[in-house]
């Protein structure tokens, strides 16, 4: 199905009802109104309904056959070259739309790290690479590796803080949001061309093959088994919220029961957009927040700023 330029004036016919526009309307899962339209907009390209079922397996045998290099070249590895790899094939082939979620994501990753150590003060935890990119050249600095790396730092630092100070996460008398951005991060330069027409799920799917390839098996295997930690990230959230949806809306599994590195790709596109939901149900309460401040006229955390965090 071709995606209108405005899903909000589509019409739908209720004898034939469009399954993209019911997901557009619905509102009970937490995502921007242009977040969802760019996203379903993406879901309708030919190459999800063509391309995607016929490179997944062929994705996943790839993955096997790499899995076999790897049991004789298990140290064999260059960052470099990958990140050089999939920079040039986002910027040649890659949709505008995925292109924005993947610089998208370190933004909202950064923001709700952030976030959780704001909302505990006192625990103050080693630099990390808390990653806010505008373009896509500057994620040849190993952005991709470094993500995981930190996502891992994070919660070791995180955790090893609590345990000195002898404290577990508890909700704060009143809630930081100053790390979390209601509105729209300064991403530019997207390409936009002809061939610039490959919807997320199926450039994910493509990738995850070559960054095995190109990676050594520890870091392939650690970086899939980060995505294990959502619900952990999650959990955080709600122990502060006080509230337990941050962890019905991500959907990896169990952190302790790793799973197969064939469904890599799949569950890399469930972690993009968990983070998506997950911080835009922050930027709701943040707002309800604010208008509940305003309402009694009491003074506001300043957020009219991000906080300083460096690549």
């Amino acid at each position: 199905m071709k995606a209108p330029d405005d899903w909000s004036k589509w019409q739908d016919n209720p004898d034939d009802p469009n399954p993209w526009y019911t997901l557009y309307v619905d509102t009970v899962t937490p995502l921007s109104p242009e977040v969802k339209a760019a996203w379903l907009t993406d879901s309708c390209r030919s190459s999800r309904q063509y391309l995607l079922p016929v490179m997944r397996p062929l994705a996943r045998a790839t993955i096997i056959l790499n899995q076999l290099i790897k049991s004789v070249l298990p140290a064999w590895r260059h960052s470099a070259l990958l990140h050089k790899t999939i920079v040039w094939g986002l910027k040649n082939f890659v949709s505008p739309e995925a292109n924005t979620f993947i610089l998208r994501h370190f933004n909202l990753g950064a923001e709700i790290q952030r976030f959780i150590l704001d909302n505990l003060p006192g625990i103050e935890i080693a630099p990390l690479h808390f990653m806010r990119f505008q373009t896509l050249d500057e994620l040849k600095d190993d952005a991709f590796l470094k993500h995981d790396l930190n996502l891992f730092n994070f919660i070791t630092s995180l955790n090893l803080a609590l345990k000195a100070q002898g404290r577990e996460i508890l909700p704060p008398e009143r809630l930081n949001f100053t790390a979390i951005t209601d509105g729209e991060f300064p991403i530019r330069d997207i390409p936009q061309g002809k061939m610039n027409g490959i919807d997320i799920q199926t450039a994910i799917e493509l990738y995850t093959p070559i960054f095995q390839f190109f990676l050594s098996d520890n870091d392939f295997w650690r970086s899939v088994n980060s995505l294990q930690l959502d619900e952990t990230i999650a959990m955080y959230v709600g122990k502060i919220l006080n509230d337990p949806l941050p962890l019905i809306l991500v959907n990896n599994r169990h952190p302790l029961v790793p799973h197969s590195t064939l469904k890599a790709g799949f569950r890399l596109v469930l972690h993009g957009l968990g983070t998506e939901m997950l911080h835009y149900y922050l930027v709701l309460l943040k707002r309800k927040q604010a208008a509940a401040l305003a309402h009694s006229n009491q003074p506001q955390v300043d957020s009219s700023a991000c906080p300083n965090i460096s690549n």
